[in-house]
Order: C-alpha cells, then structure tokens, then sequence
C-alpha cells in the first residue's frame, strides 16, 4: 500500500521538464543542504564530489534531474549516495510518530509537557555501534530514525513540537537531505550573504533587486558596471537582459578584478557573449576623440557656409555696380562690364563651389563613418559572427560555451564613444562614490539613470552634495531598503529571532548636460 502511494505522488508531481531546466553535465548548481545549514556550489565535473559532514558523495548522481530535486544521502557497503526522495517534508513523522490511543493532536499538545525530561544520556538503549553497523549494511536513513524512536524511553512523552524537532535533528545526521537549486542572482546572493557576506560587499538580494529596477536594466540596453563585489552585479544585469544588449565591466586598477560569479549562471552563448570588459581609461579616450572627430566636422561646415555667404554678397555688389555704369555710360561698355562681371563671378564660383564640395565630401565622409559606426552590431566576436539590432543570435553550437568577459573591440568602444551608455551601477565599496562617478558619468547617454550602492551612508551623502553643487544629474534619491523575514509555521508564525540589521544604502539619479 505503501508503495503505491509513493507512486501515485511521484506520478502526479512530476511533469516534463524543458530541456533548460535539466541538469547537465559541466554545469554549475547551488546545493542547498539541510535546509540551507550549509550551502555550496559545485560544478559537475568529472569525478565531481561534496563532502557533507564526514561522508564523501559524488554528484554524477544529479546529472539527468531538473533543478530543485531533492536528494537524501543513503549510506551503504560501496559508500554513500544520492537518492532521489519526494520533496515534501511531511513524511517526516510518517511510520515513525504515531499518535496516543485516540488523542487529537491539540489534545496531545495541551496533555504533554517537557517538564519530566532529565538530559542524563540514559533514554537511547541504542549504542553508536549499533547505529554504525546499520550505516554499513546499508541501512537507510528513515529506519535508523525508526529504530532510535523505538528504543527511545521519553519520545513518546514529549509534545508533538518536541517530537519533529527530534526528528529534523535525526534527519539532518543520519539521512541528510541536498536541494540542487539552479544559480540565479537571488539564489547566488543569499548564498554568499549567508556563507562570506564580505566578498559581495554585504549586498543582499532586495538591494540587488532595488539596484536593477532604478538602472532601468532591460533588454537591448548597454550597461556600464563597475564590479568590485566578485561579479555579482555583472552576472545579475547579464541574466536581466537575457542575450539582448551589452554589459560592459569597467575598473580603473592595474589588474582588473575577478568576475568569476559570472560563470556560476550557466549562460547560454548568446548572454554569455553580452559580458566584455574596458578599463575606464580606454572608455574616455574613445571619448575625446570622439569629441573631437564631431567638434572638427561641425567646424567644416561652418566653414563652408560662411564662405558661400561672403562670396554671394560680393556677387551681389559687383551686380549692382554693373547695373549703374548701364545707366550712366554707353551701352556696348555695359555689356563689356558685365561680361566681365560674368566670368569672373563664375570663375569665383566654380572655385568656391570646388572648395566647398572638397569641404561637404569630408563632412560626408565623417558622417557616413558615424553611420556606419551606430549601425556596428552590439556584438561581434569570431565565434558569433554579427547581431543584429533587436535579435538574438541562436546559432550557436550546441555544447560550444563562450567564455564571458571578452576584451571590448574597438568598434564596442567606438559605438559606446558616439551613442553613450543607457545606465550606470557602481558597487565598489573600497573606493570613493565621487571620485569614481566624476569619470564615468559623463560615459553616458543624456537622461540615463545611474545607481551608486555603498554600505555606508555617509559617502554616498558626500557624493550626493557634489553632485548638486556641480549640476550634474537631477531625481536625486538616497535610499536604504528594509527587509524582515518571517517563520511561517502553524501556531508558531514569527519573525525570525535573528536577521541582518541593514542592506546598505543606494544613490539613483539622472544624468544631465552641464548648461
């Protein structure tokens, strides 16, 4: 009966799983063990392996399973394995917690206290040796829970609260459990907030959340990033835009810093293509010179519709003076006069006319090379080939993985130079806010938003009044979320006894032109 049961669940809880959802091998996943009483992420190689608590298992076990299967780890002769079990929890007490004679549960609860409990290590007539034996032979899990319950002298006196707690701390030794999450922003933040919360700065997922919503990150955007938090942000704005647009990881170090969260996302190569990386000093120098190529071409044509106008009102007046000497003297002069008038103002023409096309061609010239550079796909390596506006290159090889952050090309920088960047993120708590967003705000676009995150408060005041004082950006916000978690249980709905106190604080604005 058992059986059958077991199987009408598996039956009716499972449903095909995409192709994207599966774990494959090579790729990397978030194991979330116990219940997040430790989390690790692991890429599953060849002879990939975890260890949790003093046993060795190994992960070539997931591979063909859609992310959020639930593992329990079964103990045997050839050593322990992963197998995989239904991912409720409520057969926690199945077969093992029986209720008393008839008694509800609410009365089992009001009926029973701890109050006789001694903790003198007399309760369990089941040795450690016992229990050993049984892990070697194979034994799973759940029946050395039953047998630790049935040789227990005071489980049955405890409450039912008591008793799963029992229970869970059983499990969590004898029969522990492994959830395979796929990495995602979220998943990959509150897993490093929870493990090193010092190698992402401290952020926490509703400030990352807040971060991409005030950045306006969105398909088809080119988005600036300084990146000191490991990759976090590069990766997040990469899942964000999905393969449609460009993330550009900027730094102004010798070295650049690592981004190597970026490859715990499993991207496709079309995102992973989107991630390339600038130093801050190549971005400005392809600035200037753009500045420069522009103010050059409009000084062109200023030059060129001045002359036109000097020449036509000298024209004007050599006309004029023709027509009085008709007035004045005989008619075969005048007509000698203003043949000469003629030629000599056609010959000035011509010549202006020369100089003037020489003059436009060039403006031309430059302008088609501006067209020619806004019109440069967003993307364009070797092994993509070109993208166009608005599309998504999907094809690619099937297996072939492109490695993210690339080197940015010079047609990247050149496009960046003339179109601007649509946003700007900035999570570098180890650098100050005005120092660093004095040189890259003017990388981008008019109107476009930008976000400073600090853990601070204070330097991100600093950078607000500079940026006021020098007219830089108008909308400016300094905000700073607030997060509480709640145990969500019957009869013990809370919130959590411990919680972060603060998730940093973020400066948004929209950049504008100086008058």
């Amino acid at each position: 009966m058992g059986g059958e049961n077991e199987t009408a669940v598996e039956t009716t809880s499972t449903r095909p799983p995409s192709k994207a959802n599966m774990i494959t091998p090579g790729c990397a996943v978030l194991l979330d063990i116990n219940n997040g009483d430790k989390l690790t992420f692991a890429h599953l190689n060849k002879n990939a392996s975890v260890k949790i608590g003093n046993i060795k298992c190994w992960l070539d076990a997931l591979v063909g399973h859609p992310f959020g299967s639930v593992f329990e780890v079964q103990s045997g002769a050839k050593g322990a394995s992963f197998v995989r079990v239904s991912p409720s929890g409520a057969d926690l007490r199945e077969g093992i917690a029986e209720k008393d004679d008839g008694e509800a549960a609410g009365d089992e609860v009001k009926s029973k206290d701890n109050r006789a409990l001694i903790d003198n290590n007399t309760a369990q007539t089941l040795s450690a040796e016992d229990i050993n034996k049984m892990r070697t032979e194979g034994v799973s899990g759940k029946e050395i829970m039953e047998a630790l319950v049935a040789n227990s002298a005071t489980f049955h006196t405890k409450t039912a609260f008591s008793q799963e707690k029992y229970l869970r701390k059983k499990q969590k030794k004898y029969a522990p459990r492994v959830v395979v999450r796929r990495p995602s922003a979220r998943s990959v933040c509150e897993a490093y907030f929870a493990k090193d919360p010092n190698k992402t700065g401290h952020l926490r997922m509703d400030m990352l959340a807040l971060i991409l919503s005030l950045a306006n990150v969105g398909a088809n955007a080119e988005v600036l990033v300084l990146d000191m938090l490991g990759g976090l942000l590069t990766a997040s704005v990469a899942e964000r835009l999905g393969g449609y647009g460009c993330v550009c990881s900027t730094y102004n170090t010798h070295k650049p810093p690592t981004i190597d969260m970026v490859r715990l996302f499993n991207f496709d190569a079309s995102t992973s293509s989107g991630v390339v990386r600038a130093p801050v000093s190549q971005l400005i120098s392809a600035r200037i010179e753009n500045s420069k190529l522009s103010a050059e071409a409009e000084s062109k044509r200023k030059d060129g519709d001045d002359d036109i106008n000097i020449i036509l009102n000298e024209t004007t007046d050599v006309s004029t003076s023709g027509n009085s000497m008709e007035v004045d003297g005989t008619t075969s002069t005048t007509e000698t006069v203003e043949v000469s008038v003629a030629t000599e103002t056609t010959v000035i023409l011509e010549s202006v006319e020369g100089e003037r096309t020489t003059k436009t061609t060039q403006i031309l010239e430059t302008v088609a090379l501006d067209s020619r550079l806004e019109e440069t796909p967003k993307i364009e390596t070797e092994s993509t080939g070109k993208r166009k506006a608005g599309t998504r290159p999907d094809e690619f090889e099937a297996g072939k993985s492109i490695k993210p952050g690339r080197l940015a090309s010079d047609e990247d920088r050149k496009r960046w130079a003339i179109q601007g960047f649509t946003s700007l993120i900035v999570g570098a708590p180890f650098l100050d806010p005005w120092t660093v967003v004095e040189k890259l705000l003017p990388l981008l676009a008019p109107s476009a938003p930008f976000v400073i995150y600090h853990p601070y408060l204070q330097p991100l005041a600093e950078c607000m009044n500079k940026l006021q004082s020098e007219h830089m950006a108008v909308g400016l916000q300094l905000q700073e979320p607030w997060l509480r978690e709640y145990q969500v249980l019957p009869s013990r709905t809370h919130p959590n006894m411990q919680m972060s106190s603060t998730g940093g604080w973020v400066l948004s604005g929209i950049r504008i032109n100086k008058a």
